[in-house]
């Protein structure tokens, strides 16, 4: 018999960094893992869900199914939300589960499965308290986080730019157990 494939969920939040998943999901794909693409309603725009859909063979989701539907996805072992607004940073932090995309990794958060976050934001917003706040909350909660020196809550007044870390979230992805976690309550 041949063992299931862990199954990651790449969230995708609305910025132009989003470009770079096709990249990331084919890598995690390499790496054996069978991927699923969730979006925010905002993460739609900045992706191609045909393409998406080619690279994973699974359907994009980004809204909420009806009750009577049947789940079209395999229940996740592992989160990345990247990347990661400062909106969606804030909303998972505070359980504020509005979008399916926010719902899924809250309660992958509540079940104690792996989440990794990698923020993309302006300076300004990075600085704001909530920002603080927020990383530190999910941290509590066993998050872990790729930061680079754009998104690293602190007081530089410098907006230095740069690339999403794609490669640093994909070493992050290679860190997690080859097992799914024991407290994956399917």
């Amino acid at each position: 018999m041949t063992p299931a494939r862990r199954v990651l969920y790449v969230i995708i939040c609305g910025t132009t960094a989003a470009s770079g998943v096709y990249d990331f999901i084919s890598e995690s794909l390499a790496d054996g893992w069978d991927v699923c693409a969730v979006t925010t309603p905002m993460g739609a725009r900045f992706v191609d869900s045909d393409r998406l859909r080619s690279l994973t063979s699974h359907p994009v989701r980004s809204d909420y199914k009806a009750p009577d539907e049947p789940d079209v996805l395999p229940p996740a072992d592992a989160f990345v939300v990247a990347p990661c607004t400062f909106n969606t940073v804030n909303k998972l932090a505070n359980g504020i589960s509005d979008t399916l995309a926010v719902g899924l990794v809250c309660e992958g958060i509540g079940h104690g499965l792996p989440v990794i976050i990698a923020p993309w934001a302006n300076r300004a917003l990075i600085r704001h308290g909530a920002y603080r706040r927020s990383i530190e909350y999910l941290r509590d909660d066993g998050v872990r986080f790729v930061l680079t020196d754009r998104t690293e809550p602190g007081p530089s007044l410098v907006d230095p730019g740069g690339l999403f870390p794609w490669d640093d979230v994909l070493a992050e992805v290679r860190k997690l157990p080859e097992v799914p976690d024991a407290q994956n309550l399917k």
